[in-house]
């Protein structure tokens, strides 16, 4: 057998998570299927790359070795790829994201800050596709969120950066709800409502509502899924539902914001991208386009940007 750029992206992998299961996951294989190609890479390398810890798995010192050529040939490959992509013209960068709140002004600061590179833009409804379609080459990259601990797996040839680790989510509801004139919403007061689910169900939303709803002692009314903004504000205005929404989001008429006391839902903004059409230098434009655009939102609503100004360490790195 002779080592492939997968059998290289598989052993850089399980270095980096750190276990054989956290890796097959985000390669989207078996466990037993990449304990395998591992036993046959190790052959063709002359030894044993990891040892089990009661951590999980720890590169050796061939290891090491191994990770470092690895790491050199992949990053030359994806600089191939992303600097031949260069010379191709009229070929735009592919973008693809799901609702969140910095998306409008995305599109603004690419345009500032990648004005040369003519960019393209789409929504998706799924964090899980919205991946896979960037790992497929439909997109060449994406920006998506991950509800409390959930993580989407990464395809082959990806990589991912965090732009904000953390932010509270809150709850929207009606200007005349009996509890809007409240700072903060205790969840357990919310168990009779009828509740607008997350358009996404697979960023560890839904599941993160109803574990949250469980701990405060009620099983949440998932009534109505509704994409239209207009449609979804209405409803909520009208009374007829709350929603859990991010602490960014715009004012809508007729609703209010509130924090969730002790938050027990928090959500994660990350940027993605295939390493064989986006450069270094396009990623970090991006990331720096995203992070100015979420920025620009933070004083939405005051309770976030008191929550926000107390927490420095979850800024995004723009210096």
């Amino acid at each position: 057998m002779q080592l492939e750029l997968r059998h290289l992206e598989a052993v850089c992998r399980i270095a980096e998570a750190g276990s054989l299961g956290l890796a097959a996951r985000r390669l989207g294989v078996s466990q037993p299927a990449l304990s395998a190609q591992l036993r046959r890479i190790e052959r063709v390398a002359g030894g044993e790359l990891f040892v089990r810890t009661q951590h999980g798995v720890e590169p050796t010192s061939l290891g090491q070795f191994v990770l470092g050529k690895a790491r050199r040939v992949l990053n030359e490959m994806d600089a191939l790829g992303a600097e031949s992509r260069a010379f191709v013209t009229g070929r735009p960068l592919r973008l693809g994201c799901i609702l969140l709140v910095l998306v409008d002004g995305l599109l603004e600061q690419t345009d500032l800050a990648m004005s040369e590179q003519e960019i393209t833009v789409d929504l998706e409804h799924s964090a899980t596709a919205l991946l896979r379609m960037l790992g497929a080459g439909k997109y060449d990259a994406v920006a998506y969120g991950e509800v409390n601990e959930h993580e989407v797996p990464l395809p082959v040839g990806v990589m991912a950066r965090t732009l904000i680790p953390k932010e509270p989510f809150c709850i929207r509801m009606s200007a005349g709800h009996s509890l809007a004139e409240r700072e903060a919403i205790d969840l357990a007061d919310l168990s009779d409502e009828s509740w607008m689910t997350l358009v996404e169900d697979d960023d560890g939303g839904p599941e993160a509502l109803v574990e949250a709803c469980a701990k405060a002692g009620f099983v949440p009314s998932l009534r109505y899924r509704i994409t239209d903004r207009k449609m979804h504000y209405g409803l909520i205005a009208a009374g007829r539902a709350i929603s859990l929404s991010q602490p960014t989001a715009p004012y809508a008429q007729g609703t209010v914001l509130r924090p969730l006391v002790g938050t027990p839902i928090t959500g994660r903004i990350r940027l993605a991208w295939n390493r064989s059409t986006v450069s270094a230098g396009q990623a970090e434009l991006l990331y720096r386009a995203a992070a100015r655009a979420y920025l620009a939102n933070v004083d939405n609503n005051p309770f976030h940007r008191t929550w926000w100004d107390a927490r420095p360490e979850l800024h995004p790195a723009l210096e």
